[in-house]
């Protein structure tokens, strides 16, 4: 429980500069001057990203959750992920989860409202993540974007914890996605 005698402004860092060292489209890296409240001056790289925008795809039942089994190279990793990715400049944040979604698995969601947002790493990066939710979904024919996805499937929920635990599913939106579902439903 925070104290409600100590300002909350007591604690807050002071920014001296920030000097840019790389700028593109997906990711803008800079060095912050950074002084703490008891004096110390450091340098700290900062991360700003577009926004993501997850999409966590529940049956109509409410009982299994729509996934794909990607690699993600950076990691050497195979992993089960919900559809995703960047906002594009101006976009309505529903409309993405649904394009993210149609996109990568072939199947339009229904029903779309944001579940949770949440920032990945709080000390070095400003990177919103945004999850939407959504009750059904329809077929469209067509296939599941081969970049990226090897398998789209329809996972029940009730074998989540158990792929959490095997570390089949090691991203974070999709952790604070189901978690959310399986804590709240």
């Amino acid at each position: 429980m925070a104290d409600e005698q100590t300002p909350a402004e007591l604690t807050r860092w002071t920014i001296h500069g920030e000097r840019l060292v790389d700028d593109t489209r997906k990711l803008n890296v800079s060095i912050a001057e950074v002084e703490l409240p008891d004096g110390v001056h450091f340098e700290q790289w900062v991360l700003r990203m577009p926004k993501a925008v997850m999409t966590l795809v529940l049956d109509d039942a409410r009982d299994h959750v729509l996934m794909i089994y990607r690699h993600r190279w950076i990691m050497d990793r195979w992993t089960w992920e919900l559809p995703g990715g960047y906002l594009d400049p101006g976009e309505d944040p529903a409309a993405c989860a649904q394009r993210e979604a149609i996109e990568e698995t072939g199947w339009k969601p229904r029903n779309v409202t944001q579940l949770t947002t949440f920032q990945p790493l709080t000390g070095t990066a400003d990177f919103e993540n945004l999850i939407y939710l959504a009750e059904g979904a329809e077929d469209t024919g067509q296939p599941a974007d081969v970049n990226e996805a090897e398998r789209v499937a329809w996972i029940p929920l009730d074998r989540i914890k158990d792929m959490l635990a095997n570390g089949e599913i090691i991203g974070a939106a999709a952790q604070i996605g189901l978690l959310h579902v399986l804590a709240f439903r």
